[in-house]
């Protein structure tokens, strides 16, 4: 609970109450002051300083002499941006094979051949499977022997059926490959 109200100072009924000391002056400049207010006297306005001495005249400048050299140099020319791998990759295959030839090939390892219902590709694929199922070694060396000499020829003659061989024994690699063989090699354990 707060503290009570302790009065200093009782004035009794019928009493006027008594006057109050004065207020201090409001400061000077002050506006919209109520009556009561009185505003402070203005500050004397500080004496005016004496104009400053005119300087005397400078001599005239001696004149100023700039000696301006021109060197032409020409720019060194930007060298042209690093290719990225892709471009470069790009330029490496186009640089040995033209797009229509690969366009080509790829059409006709995957087209059925007629009275079959088979590519080249798949049916190069199935044989590879037989021969992993043989042993795993006999399909990855039949597989990957026989993509080695098809690449080595088409590095020979750039031709259209040797780029067709690489198609066809580049898709019947999948038949040969197992990707649990990763797991076998990493781990050692087999099925």
């Amino acid at each position: 609970m707060p503290d009570p109200i302790i009065p200093t100072r009782i004035i009794p009924a019928g009493q006027p109450i008594p006057t109050a000391p004065p207020l201090p002056p409001a400061p000077p400049g002050s506006t919209n002051l109520p009556p009561w207010r009185t505003a402070a006297p203005a500050a004397p306005v500080p004496p005016l300083a004496p104009p400053p001495a005119v300087p005397a005249p400078a001599p005239d400048p001696a004149p100023i002499v700039v000696h301006v050299t021109v060197d032409m140099v020409a720019p060194e020319p930007e060298p042209e941006p690093e290719p990225g791998r892709w471009a470069r990759l790009w330029d490496a295959v186009t640089a040995r094979v033209k797009p229509w030839q690969a366009a080509a090939a790829l059409v006709a390892a995957v087209i059925p051949v007629p009275w079959t219902g088979y590519s080249a590709a798949t049916t190069w694929a199935a044989t590879m499977s037989e021969a992993r199922d043989m042993h795993v070694a006999v399909g990855y060396c039949l597989a990957v022997g026989v993509f080695a000499l098809t690449v080595r020829r088409f590095t020979k003659s750039h031709g259209v059926v040797a780029l067709w061989g690489i198609a066809v024994t580049g898709i019947g690699l999948f038949g040969a490959v197992s990707w649990y063989d990763v797991v076998v090699v990493v781990t050692g354990a087999s099925r």
